[in-house]
């Protein structure tokens, strides 16, 4: 193409990244060897004004180093000069990066306040460059033998045709499709060719990335290294892959987070061999760091449900000398005790751990008070996108109230639990689902007063809207089937709504059957929410919702109970911070709400 610039050419021989054009950095290492090789006399500092549009302008007051030195007072005469010389090709270089390859650049140096010198740097930055046209070919196996990889690696190319082309977002589109194809079987995948064509006179950039897949890895057995402490055969009890199995990003993911999930390990790293000459039976190299034997962990916090709170926990991680683990851990707020002591075993075959456990809760809220007392063995399993668990838990419960004397009720549990997480982040997520079910059933004469069975569910969608918005929709369900009363039933298998992760604009668990000021627990339970958020920037937004919901014994009975409000979201370094402002129309109450993290 005639009168075409070539802003950027690599040629990737290894597994690896497209490198990325520099900037010239003359200007900057020319004055940095002037401020550190020469003892010049303090000057004054000097002002500067950027006039250009606000985006080239923030790009400019951060790199330009006309900018950069303005702070400094020791920035002579000779080297200002210098400076100002130096700063229309330095601003031409900072624009190609943002796509401007042709900006005019006027700079005007006048006396500023107080005599000092000031400089204004005027920058039309001129029409921006464009995508003309995405070239991606693809060399090796990936073309016969997994062509949803290779479209996978085209679907993550981000730049297309229309797009405007900045360097960072070349730079990144690489390393997306380049990404994509390593995830799954073409670990030694790599960029060959790369290149941008530059027509300075259409503004136009034709793209062309060539890509050679490699062939296919297949696993090894792992290498496991740092173990000390405990058994070896924690980490192949718990380990998914299997020799031969085609490598895959996800599941090497899901390795690491099926060891981090034991207690054994304060860290995980996982290394699997790339060399192109040996693919099959690549070997899996883990490096765990070992927790020690005992572990005691504290801390405070508050919540508006619960209020101020301390919690803490002891562990001792071998326990009879065979890595069984034994915790204690306790919590305490303003209207909730709770303790529990728990005996496990180690990861038996496929990650499932064996355990026995005792709890004593006690609950005071809404004018009632729940004693609940239980004991039981489970099995359970953490898997990278579900978990199991199963149990048999005997209960023991008493409910204090103000209309009449304490109640007792008791029941031995056979229960199932199932939860999916399917989100794309774990932390703040923005798309996917989490789905939480769990069923039980009691019969009467077997350690239990009442016959019943228990269904419990609870189900939070994630729906991206837009680029900064976020639709959160909620819905929880509960029911206890029985042909008696609920009063026969352990009343911390009944339910009750209200507070932050229920019904906002209600108090916390205030929603159920009222009976002279106290508020029981019921065998019925359905609430839901709309949420909508939007983002202003990456890590504060607002939102909007709407909940719904009741707590009865009567379905032909039940009272709705809606609430509204608005909220700011933050995500903290810590987790999802929300704080909200709701009013439940039912009993025309403002009420605030702060939580941390997702419930779930």
């Amino acid at each position: 193409m005639r009168g075409a610039v070539i802003v950027s050419f690599c040629i990737v021989r290894g597994r690896g990244r497209a490198a990325p054009a520099r900037r010239p950095a003359w200007p900057s290492l020319a004055l940095g060897a002037l401020l550190a090789c020469a003892s010049w006399p303090a000057a004054a500092k000097y002002d500067i004004a950027i006039d250009a549009p606000r985006p080239m302008r923030k790009l400019l007051e951060k790199h330009l180093d006309l900018a950069r030195f303005a702070s400094r007072s020791d920035v002579t005469d000779d080297q200002f000069d210098f400076l100002v010389t130096a700063t229309p090709q330095q601003v031409r270089d900072l624009a190609a990066t943002d796509g401007y390859f042709s900006p005019i650049v006027r700079t005007d140096v006048h006396a500023g306040r107080k005599g000092q010198k000031a400089v204004t740097v005027h920058v039309d930055p001129g029409p921006r460059t464009t995508v003309a046209s995405v070239a991606l070919t693809f060399e090796g196996p990936v073309r016969d033998e997994s062509p949803k990889q290779e479209n996978a690696a085209r679907f993550a190319f981000s730049l297309h045709t229309g797009d405007p082309f900045t360097q960072a977002g070349w730079r990144d589109a690489k390393e997306a499709a380049l990404k994509a194809l390593q995830a799954r079987r073409y670990l030694g995948a790599k960029i060959v060719r790369s290149q941008a064509r530059i027509d300075p006179h259409t503004r136009q950039a034709a793209l062309s990335v060539a890509f050679d897949s490699g062939p296919t890895f297949t696993l090894g057995p792992l290498d496991v290294s740092g173990v000390r402490r405990y058994p070896g055969r924690i980490v192949t009890n718990v380990n998914p892959l299997s020799v031969g199995e085609i490598y895959d990003a996800e599941r090497i993911a899901e390795l690491q987070r099926q060891l981090q999930n034991t207690p054994y390990y304060a860290s995980v790293a996982i290394d699997v061999g790339d060399d192109i000459a040996k693919p099959n039976g690549t070997p899996v190299h883990v490096k765990v760091s070992e927790y020690p034997y005992n572990n005691v962990r504290g801390g405070v916090g508050y919540a508006t449900d619960t209020g101020a709170h301390v919690q803490g926990s002891y562990s001792y991680l071998d326990t009879f000398g065979a890595a069984w683990p034994f915790s204690v851990q306790g919590r305490l707020d303003q209207i909730q005790q709770y303790g529990q002591v728990q005996l496990s075993m180690p990861p038996g075959q496929r990650g499932w751990v064996n355990s026995a456990l005792a709890s004593y809760t006690s609950t005071q809220v809404s004018g009632t008070n729940i004693y609940s007392a239980r004991a039981g063995l489970q099995r359970t399993r953490t898997a990278q996108f579900i978990d199991y668990a199963y149990s048999i838990q005997y209960y023991a419960d008493r409910l204090d109230q103000n209309a009449a004397g304490p109640t007792t009720s008791h029941a031995l549990v056979p229960q199932w639990s199932w939860t999916r997480r399917h989100v794309d982040d774990p932390l703040f997520p923005r798309k996917g689902n989490l789905v939480h079910v769990e069923a039980g059933f009691a019969v009467k004469g077997a350690a239990t007063d009442q016959t019943f069975m228990r269904g419990y569910a609870r189900g939070e969608q994630y729906v991206p809207l837009f680029k900064r918005d976020l639709l959160l929709v909620r819905a929880e369900f509960g029911g206890v089937l029985t042909s008696g009363s609920s009063s026969g039933i352990p009343a911390s298998l009944l339910f009750r709504a209200g507070g932050s992760n229920s019904v906002r604009g209600y108090g916390f668990q205030s929603i159920g059957n009222t009976v002279d000021g106290s508020v029981l627990p019921t065998k019925y339970l359905i609430t839901a929410t709309a949420e909508y958020q939007h983002w202003f920037t990456h890590d504060w937004g607002a939102a909007v919702f709407y909940d719904v919901g009741t707590a009865t014994d009567t379905w032909s009975e039940r009272v709705i109970y809606p609430g509204a409000g608005i909220g700011v979201r933050w995500r903290s370094p810590v987790g999802p911070i929300n704080v909200d402002l709701a009013y439940g129309t039912r009993n025309r109450s403002v009420r605030p709400y702060l939580t941390l993290g997702i419930a779930f």
